[in-house]
């Protein structure tokens, strides 16, 4: 096998791509910091039990697993950073008020999301602690209705559903409760037909409920129709109206599309309120996802309530135009007098400058050298 194979689904980044890919990096991390979030930087490695503490088990399965040579015992590389960050809030920084985090960097999986994903996702996101009302929610939904404007998206819609009415429906049938993990994966694929197979031992209530949630699906109006659908119960009563309150509060801070999916169950285990997932066009998946997860702080000793977001800053970036090559001055190699001076200055002007190695012809996805430095009447000039 050739030495310069990759694993699959692990793959380089060329110059143009990870121009465009890091500079955009750069903005929305700075677009944070205009909302108050403060970067932390957690380890690639952590011991296994820390760094699945408050997962579910699907992110068990995408994390790789080690021996520690130096203390024995497992470690994992990091499939998500959002229970990282946790334990920095719940742990390290240990603040009694509300605390605004974000972060970036590459987590690896096991196995990719779909069909041409990578394994090595470049997350970046943001996350609320310290706050249990909507106003952290309607926050963390209007920063990334924010990010996808930055980077150039266009007809975003903002998808988004509760926990809380499936878990309030499994409430009513024992039986039901027991088969949550595959209720679970049935909703999220809307098999319907599974449904009405793994149901046929429900009361019937329960089964009416959970055979209707795959189409409640659509806009504000949706929510009445769950109304009259679903049980009255007061915990998806009280789901739906936070859903209500936060369409109205999106729609009017952004203007973007707001549909709702009560059967969008991605992270229930990991959940615990709302969550959402942000659509663009060009991309059939979830370009983001995010929602509320109080619970998850607990394992680290501390439970704070906590909301927040993640997305893949490769998968973003490749729906995004290609970067234009740069102006650049492209200047000859040499310790004549007054040339390095030269090249400094325009250096420190932002100018990039490219010293032509002797005997070298260049070709530069990245540079357009559309001017050079030349030697004319005794000075050294940029000329076009």
């Amino acid at each position: 096998m050739p030495n310069w194979l990759l694993p699959e689904n692990i793959a380089d980044v060329l110059p143009s791509e990870a121009r465009k890919i890091e500079e955009l990096r750069r903005r929305l991390l700075d677009q944070f910091r205009l909302y108050g979030y403060e970067l932390v930087m957690p380890p690639m490695l952590e011991y296994i039990e820390s760094l699945l503490s408050g997962a579910g088990k699907d992110l068990d399965l995408r994390t790789f697993k080690l021996v520690d040579q130096m203390s024995g015992r497992t470690l994992g590389v990091r499939a998500d950073m959002t229970t990282q960050v946790a334990r920095i809030d719940a742990h390290l920084l240990n603040r009694t008020s509300v605390t605004r985090l974000c972060y970036a960097g590459s987590v690896l999986h096991t196995k990719p999301s779909g069909l041409h994903a990578t394994r090595e996702p470049l997350q970046i996101g943001a996350e609320i602690y310290g706050h249990a009302g909507l106003e952290a929610d309607a926050e963390i939904q209007e920063l990334l209705l924010a990010s996808m404007t930055l980077a150039g998206m266009r007809n975003v819609r903002l998808d988004l559903c509760h926990v809380g009415v499936l878990l309030a429906i499994l409430s009513l049938d024992p039986v039901a409760k027991q088969q949550e993990l595959a209720l679970y994966a049935l909703l999220e694929t809307k098999d319907i037909p599974g449904l009405r197979e793994i149901t046929q031992n429900f009361n019937q209530q329960t089964r009416d409920a959970l055979l209707a949630l795959p189409n409640l699906y659509g806009d504000i109006n949706i929510l009445e129709q769950a109304r009259q659908i679903l049980p009255k119960l007061p915990a998806i009563n009280s789901a739906l109206d936070e859903l209500a309150l936060l369409v109205s509060l999106v729609t009017a801070q952004s203007g973007a599309e707001v549909t709702i999916d009560l059967a969008d169950l991605r992270g229930l285990h990991y959940h615990s309120g709302v969550t959402f997932a942000v659509y663009v066009q060009g991309l059939p998946n979830a370009v983001a996802r995010g929602g509320r997860y109080d619970h998850v702080g607990e394992s680290f000793g501390r439970s704070r309530p906590a909301t927040g977001f993640s997305l893949d800053l490769r998968e973003l970036a490749r729906l995004m135009p290609g970067a234009e090559r740069k102006n650049a001055i492209m200047a000859p190699w040499g310790e004549e007098d007054g040339l390095r001076e030269k090249i400094a200055q325009l250096r420190a002007q932002g100018e990039v400058v490219i010293q032509s190695l002797p005997g070298h012809k260049y070709d530069l996805d990245e540079f357009d050298c559309n001017r050079a430095v030349v030697f004319e009447n005794g000075n050294w000039i940029v000329k076009h």
